[in-house]
């Protein structure tokens, strides 16, 4: 098996040795692993879409990130049937994009998502 060394902060540290304890991992390596094989699993699935979707697509972030979500919410307005903005605690927002449109702008607009730094989470519903 070859070795990966990855950097993480003591946050993400903190949070994998609770799940580590709370789902009974055996280290973190295999939380990691874990984690990888869901990543690759929702991408093969998202990579399956075709044709005319309904979705939903959800993104947690820093609320310090508003404009740069509002940027590229503008970027998919033709896809977007309802947009719900929510604070769900001090500092973090909670976005809830209806989606309606052709699979592949739904997987750019999932994957422009995904790829900015700003989120903390970001998962597609695709029906």
């Amino acid at each position: 098996m070859a070795i990966v060394s990855i950097s993480l902060n003591n946050d993400i540290l903190t949070e994998i040795d609770k799940l580590q304890k709370a789902l009974g991992f055996s280290g973190r390596s295999e939380i990691v692993r874990a984690g990888i094989r869901n990543l690759l699993a929702e991408e093969k699935d998202r990579q399956d879409l075709y044709g005319e979707l309904f979705a939903v697509l959800l993104a947690i972030h820093d609320e310090k990130s508003d404009d740069q979500v509002t940027e590229m919410q503008h970027d998919y307005d033709k896809l977007i049937t309802t947009h719900i903005h929510n604070k769900i605690d001090r500092d973090r927002c909670l976005e809830i994009f209806l989606l309606k449109g052709e699979a592949a702008e739904i997987k750019n607009m999932t994957k422009k998502f995904q790829s900015n730094k700003k989120m903390d989470h970001v998962k597609l519903i695709a029906m």
